[in-house]
């Protein structure tokens, strides 16, 4: 059953053979190709589409319901939220918008939590340097001082740092540019001319190739056993969130801290405002005196 059988068949069950499930996502993924959805996008929604293919015979309103209810037993809300969102695209895709599941409801923090520490991060810096690990010194150094994405941090090249800045690219053909701060820029083009790396990725590993978001999110959570961390702040989005908690301290420009870090939208941003709980505690114990 090719796209277009699909299609015919929107107002009744969508029948999905097993020769037909590579068929709808090849389509699938031609088609977000189209909406230019960054990969790491394509390749999540591909892997909720898949799998709804392989658990259910069928693509109609029934099943998708049933869908739901399965990744609500097994998944957390956030990710359950990204599946629905990849069947709706499918649904989209195929012209069945009638079948469209509903997102489920997330309490939104109005603070953050899991955020790596300033303490924590020099003693971090200290420990890599101490252990010769450069390369992951600059990883975490680069992502904490221009509060990059690690799916943007294995994109940087020799080439960038060498300018001071990266231009980076998303959705929609939007740009912004993200510039490496001089103190960071030095001391990573002193370590690319030591190891003799003065073009293409900074960040490769024993093979070569470049680092992948995987691989520096797993061998972060090795430093909580190696240096005694705690492993809830050991994510490559904690180092990010240091940097834009940081800034906003010190330059309070929330709009220019918004396109720094590329938020669509400014009310995203608004969450470096607010401090958590144990934040709110020690600022009271630090200032009130009376």
């Amino acid at each position: 059953m090719t796209n277009n059988d699909l299609k015919r068949s929107a107002n009744s069950d969508a029948v999905c053979g097993e020769t037909a499930i590579g068929q709808i996502l090849a389509d699938f993924r031609a088609y977000l190709q189209r909406r230019q959805l960054a990969e790491s996008t394509i390749h999540a929604y591909l892997s909720g589409a898949e799998q709804f293919l392989t658990l259910y015979p069928s693509i109609n309103f029934n099943n998708l319901q049933l869908y739901k209810c399965y990744l609500l037993e097994h998944y957390k809300p956030q990710t359950v939220n990204l599946r629905i969102r990849a069947m709706n695209c499918l649904m989209e895709s195929l012209h069945m918008t009638d079948s469209r599941m509903t997102m489920v409801h997330i309490q939104q923090k109005s603070f953050l939590e899991n955020v790596i520490s300033r303490a924590d991060y020099e003693y971090l810096k200290r420990c890599l340097l101490r252990d010769g690990d450069h390369l992951y010194y600059f990883i975490i150094r680069i992502m904490a001082t221009t509060g990059m994405r690690v799916s943007e941090v294995v994109q940087l090249r020799a080439e960038d740092v060498r300018r001071g800045y990266m231009d980076l690219y998303s959705k929609g053909n939007k740009s912004r540019r993200v510039y490496i701060p001089a103190r960071t820029r030095k001391e990573c083009l002193a370590w690319l001319r030591r190891i003799r790396r003065m073009s293409g990725f900074v960040f490769l590993n024993r093979r070569g190739d470049p680092l992948t978001p995987a691989g520096i999110r797993s061998q972060l959570r090795k430093f909580e056993g190696r240096y005694g961390l705690d492993a809830s702040v050991l994510h490559p989005h904690s180092f990010r969130h240091l940097f834009a908690k940081n800034f906003i301290e010190i330059c309070g420009d929330l709009s220019m801290l918004s396109d720094i870090l590329g938020h669509e939208n400014i009310e995203t941003t608004r969450i470096y405002l607010h401090r958590s709980p144990s934040e709110q505690k020690q600022l009271v114990n630090r200032i009130v005196s009376w």
